[in-house]
């Protein structure tokens, strides 16, 4: 539950972010924020966020500060919670003074309670990855037949190492609609993670792909 309601704001862009893994809206303030939580809604070892998670007191500063995101990993990675300011370089750069004394009473907060504290920036977001997530979410909401599921997986495991995006929908198709039918299907199971490919580099026209190891 975000302890800071998002007001509207005719200088940065505000709005919310669709979030399948938390299963609720999350709102946002800027464009690198909805980026970050689509990076978040890929990333396997995260089993939750927040926005707006708390309140930091800070000395002289009524508001406190209010960090962005508080990302929880899953018990199995041994990640402990991490809480994130989203920010560009160059907004930092320009505002560094004012941000100095709520980055050190952050860190003291996280050393406190067991978190760690995060500064995350367009270069670690803006990335392949970024563009793979954002071409993917397009077919989070497809839902295919379980039979079709099985047809690509079970053509995927006949391929084998030549198991590709192309591959899979050459292998399962005759004629330019058969084509159309089963590329949604093949990304749809990436999306699903039935299908794993490398998230890290940017997508080409063709695109490698395996089963998971405990298929």
């Amino acid at each position: 539950m975000p302890v800071r309601k998002i007001p509207k704001n005719y200088l940065v862009v505000t709005g919310g972010h669709s979030s399948h893994k938390n299963k609720v809206m999350n709102g946002f303030e800027g464009t690198l924020e909805p980026e970050y939580m689509l990076l978040l809604d890929f990333d396997q070892t995260v089993e939750t966020y927040d926005e707006q998670p708390v309140v930091i007191p800070i000395p002289g500063v009524p508001a406190g500060y209010t960090p962005d995101v508080l990302v929880r990993h899953f018990a199995h990675t041994g990640k402990p919670p991490k809480l994130v300011e989203v920010k560009r370089t160059d907004y930092l750069e320009a505002k560094k003074d004012a941000y100095a004394p709520k980055f050190a009473a952050a860190e003291a907060y996280c050393a406190r309670v067991g978190w760690d504290f995060h500064i995350a920036t367009e270069v670690e977001i803006r990335t392949p990855r970024l563009k793979n997530c954002k071409f993917l979410r397009a077919y989070r909401n497809y839902t295919s037949d379980e039979q079709d599921i099985d047809r690509v997986l079970d053509t995927a495991e006949h391929l084998g190492d030549a198991a590709s995006n192309v591959s899979i929908v050459e292998a399962l198709s005759k004629t330019d609609d058969d084509r159309l039918y089963w590329i949604p299907v093949v990304w749809h199971c990436v999306v699903q993670r039935w299908l794993l490919c490398d998230l890290d580099t940017a997508f080409t026209d063709e695109v490698h792909l395996y089963l998971p190891e405990d298929k």
